[in-house]
């Protein structure tokens, strides 16, 4: 606890330079000298000490500098502190200079991403390797500049590494506009993501539809009709062993073929409902045009690698980023297929760590969705793939960004498994909580601010800092922004005009989708 004198107070918020104009409120920061070194702290709340005459407020310690002896000025600043004060120390302002040595890159590779508020020239940058290295997620409620902002550090990190390899899941389609000339933009009509690349789980998700009983019965029938689908496969017989998981090409007809001969034999088990049940299902998603990206018949020949180098930009060819516009995908198979990409990323990166493979980034957008909490699970296998690699993904090298406007929905342990919080204003008490959870100690100060914020102004704390900072971010230029926009109701409904062809056009596309 400190104490801060009414009239120094009001002397300091008159002072030109906004650092010391700022100091002693909350969420600024203060220095206190111990030996021969200076103390940062950032001060908490505030409360009036009524007896004295000055103001009481709680601190949270960030780090430690060493004292220049002519000049007095703060250097070679680092997180911890290995001295306490001893009450009755001098509390001083911390000014520009002073926080420009605190936020000065300590010579790991940086992007800068906006201004420390409250100054005006100091650059806020994050260290990309610790942000990426221990996962990061950007939260913030809806309309607060959270696509915008996302779209601005996803392209930081292109421009500092133009042979990157970055994912990112986009289930609105709003970021295609934003990454037109950096990344590769697949959608369904370009996506052709192989069906025989989904392990057993998955296609139990997407070919079973029974429940209970019925379904494990139902997934025994697949398992064997597929393992003897896949090893008809010339590829299978060149390797011996293969297992129903194996990545391995097969025909729908074999699969359908498969399951007609069991139905017919004398000796099966039950009756042909489960049979019929499954072969019907696969009948649908052969002739449905809205599964053609998917369970297309032009999908069977052995592509992996090649849909493996165009989803991970390997090679890059000057392009880092691939957005998978997943809004075009029909709804009851949407997080299938989110799984499936999440498990390449990861199955890539576990039977490449021998050859040291490159690390990629996987960046979820609306993470509450494919990452839910138990209340609102529905087992599906994303949330287990994407929950696995927010725990392990950081030994194989593969990053984690999630994006969330409500991180109270998402499952409980992945948030806090990311080392960088970058927090928007969130409106809501129980998210602002739980991110009160996740956040580290030092962060609490800035915690009330959260409500606060304006747009496009964000809180960064943890790894990817080097002390929690309140950051206004840079303008993007139009042409990289992503397509989020809310639209001027008054101005739209103020120009009406052409509105029956409008109807008949959306009714033409609806009707032929697909």
């Amino acid at each position: 606890m400190i104490a801060i004198d009414i009239q120094r107070l009001g002397e300091c918020s008159e002072d030109s330079d906004p650092a010391i104009a700022m100091a002693g409120q909350v969420g600024s920061q203060i220095k206190i000298r111990v030996g021969n070194s200076w103390l940062l702290a950032s001060v908490r709340n505030q409360r009036q000490d009524r007896k004295a005459g000055s103001i009481l407020a709680n601190i949270d310690f960030l780090g430690e500098g060493m004292e220049e002896k002519l000049t007095g000025r703060l250097h070679g600043f680092r997180r911890g502190v290995t001295r306490y004060p001893v009450p009755g120390a001098m509390v001083y302002p911390a000014s520009t200079s002073d926080l420009k040595q605190v936020y000065a890159s300590d010579g790991r590779s940086a992007v800068t991403i906006g201004r420390v508020y409250p100054t005006k020239d100091i650059r806020a940058g994050i260290y990309v390797d610790a942000m990426l290295g221990k996962h990061f997620a950007l939260l913030g409620s809806t309309g607060t500049g959270k696509s915008t902002s996302a779209a601005l550090i996803l392209h930081r990190i292109c421009e500092a590494a133009p042979d990157g390899h970055i994912v990112m899941i986009d289930p609105h389609g709003e970021y295609s506009a934003a990454f037109r000339h950096t990344g590769v933009i697949l959608d369904v009509s370009n996506l052709q993501m192989p069906y025989w690349i989904m392990n057993f789980e998955e296609h139990c998700e997407v070919i079973l539809t029974s429940n209970g009983n019925e379904r494990q019965i139902d997934a025994d029938i697949l398992a064997r009709c597929l393992l003897k689908a896949r090893s008809k496969s010339r590829l299978a017989e060149t390797m011996g062993k293969i297992t129903v998981d194996s990545p391995i090409p097969y025909l729908l007809s074999d699969l359908s073929n498969e399951i007609q001969d069991q139905m017919g034999k004398l000796d099966k088990a039950t009756n042909s409902a489960p049979y019929m049940r499954i072969k019907n299902k696969l009948d649908e998603l052969k002739s449905d045009p809205r599964y053609q990206f998917m369970f297309s018949g032009m999908l069977v020949a052995d592509t992996m690698a090649d849909f493996i180098s165009k989803i991970f930009r390997m090679p890059s060819n000057g392009k880092p980023i691939s957005i998978i516009d997943v809004s075009g995908v029909p709804s009851d198979i949407t997080s299938t297929v989110v799984a499936v990409l999440s498990r390449l990323v990861f199955d890539f990166a576990i039977w490449g760590r021998d050859d040291k493979t490159t690390p990629i980034l996987l960046v979820c957008e609306e993470a509450h969705r494919y990452v839910p909490n138990e209340k609102n699970a529905d087992g599906n296998s994303v949330g287990t793939i994407l929950g696995r690699i927010a725990k392990e993904g950081r030994k194989y090298g593969i990053s984690l960004g999630l994006i969330t406007q409500r991180p109270s929905d998402l499952a409980e342990g992945v948030l806090s498994q990311c080392g960088t919080i970058i927090s928007m204003r969130l409106n809501n008490d129980r998210d602002q909580e739980f991110v009160r959870a996740a956040m580290p100690e030092g962060a609490r100060g800035f915690l009330d601010a959260i409500p606060a914020l304006r747009n496009r102004e964000c809180i960064i704390c943890g790894e990817g800092v080097a002390i929690p900072i309140r950051v206004s971010f840079d303008n993007l230029e139009e042409m990289k922004r992503p397509a989020s926009e809310d639209p001027s109701f008054i101005e739209m409904w103020n120009n009406p005009g052409g509105e029956e062809d409008l109807v008949l056009r959306t009714v033409q596309r609806w009707r032929s989708q697909g």
